[in-house]
């Protein structure tokens, strides 16, 4: 074997080994994750926790309608990954039920809005105080808290004192999104919490996507977008929940009794050309809403986008518990807390 060939091997292995697979860089308060190996990079405001980039080998997961990271700023509730806290989705009234008692929203506060109030109130909180940002030979992740007692506006409206630990963490060629609520009241906190990220493919447009959606029951909704307490089998509203084809859908809808792996995750499938993205649901955010604006079902190539919400229960739980119609309703014993993830797999990017 020539010694010049070996030197050069030798050399390439030297400079692959002194760059790690994973870094975490902070540049202000954005925090970037990388997977060298995966060529997969996640871009995190931590101000408001929110991932608002996700890309694979340069395609983007996420639907990026803003321009630039300051247009984001402005209104990180509507794009990336956002919090939807401390209830996700709609309620029935101004107001909701725990523990037998109703609280009424104060309106005049400004951060509740409407008849029907949705998704909570912290999508554009900028609370969070940076933890940590770090990488190893293993992962790299970012982690933001916020400590939602501190804000006496947070407490007027739920006065349950607990506070959010957020994680991004990159592992695998996966990006784990893990959040944790500590309660530090004197009675038990319900948890209703979601996630409303908007996802999209790039090797075709949203008329060729397929969804695959593993669970059982579908909830009747009223003309409020609320459930009404009854279900059916999911083959009722879509005949071949494994296959549903995008193309002309309109979907807005609650699912639960999600099909488990065997560690406990359904997994929520986007199919393209030859791109997928898997969401995989931890066992405790015990539902799915999917929804597939009509608007976007003649936008062209790699402009269509879906949202795939992970949820600690359904549209109105707390309310909903209280009315008797849902059972599943999680709730965290003071001093006690709630943890859970779900999980980005991109393939074919």
């Amino acid at each position: 074997m020539p010694r010049i060939w070996v030197l050069t091997v030798a050399l390439a292995a030297a400079v692959s080994a002194a760059q790690p697979r994973y870094t975490a860089t902070q540049a202000g308060d954005i925090v970037r994750l990388q997977d060298a190996q995966a060529k997969m990079t996640v871009s995190v405001l931590t101000t408001v926790s929110n991932a608002f980039e996700v890309a694979v080998n340069g395609h983007k997961l996420l639907r990026t309608p803003f321009s630039s990271v300051d247009e984001f700023r402005a209104k990180p509730g509507q794009n990336g990954i956002p919090l939807l806290a401390p209830f996700a989705n709609r309620l029935d009234e101004p107001a909701f039920y725990a523990n037998g008692k109703k609280y009424n929203f104060d309106m005049e506060l400004g951060n509740v809005r409407g008849p029907i109030p949705i998704h909570g109130f912290l999508t554009n909180a900028t609370d969070w105080v940076l933890v940590e940002a770090r990488a190893d030979d293993r992962a790299a992740w970012v982690t933001s808290r916020l400590d939602f007692y501190r804000n006496p506006q947070y407490m007027q409206q739920f006065p349950f004192a607990h506070t959010i630990t957020m994680t991004y963490r990159l592992q695998d060629g996966l990006l784990e999104v893990r959040t944790r609520i500590d309660n530090a009241s004197r009675e038990p906190m319900p948890v209703a919490i979601g996630f409303h990220p908007y996802f999209q493919l790039t090797d075709s447009s949203r008329d060729e996507w397929t969804l695959s959606i593993a669970a059982k029951t579908h909830w009747v909704l009223a003309g409020n977008k609320i459930p009404t307490g009854e279900t059916q089998e999911i083959a009722k509203r879509l005949p071949d929940p494994r296959s549903v084809p995008l193309k002309d859908a309109s979907l807005d809808d609650v699912f639960s009794d999600l099909e488990r792996d065997a560690q406990g995750r359904a997994v929520m499938s986007l199919k393209g050309r030859q791109q997928q993205l898997d969401v995989l649901i931890g066992p405790k955010f015990k539902s799915v809403v999917v929804y597939t604006p009509p608007q976007a079902a003649n936008a062209p190539a790699g402009r269509g986008s879906i949202a795939i919400e992970p949820m600690a229960g359904i549209t109105n739980s707390m309310n909903l518990a209280h009315k008797g119609l849902y059972r599943d309703l999680q709730s965290i014993p003071p001093g006690g807390f709630w943890e859970e993830s779900f999980w980005l797999r991109p393939k074919g990017f």
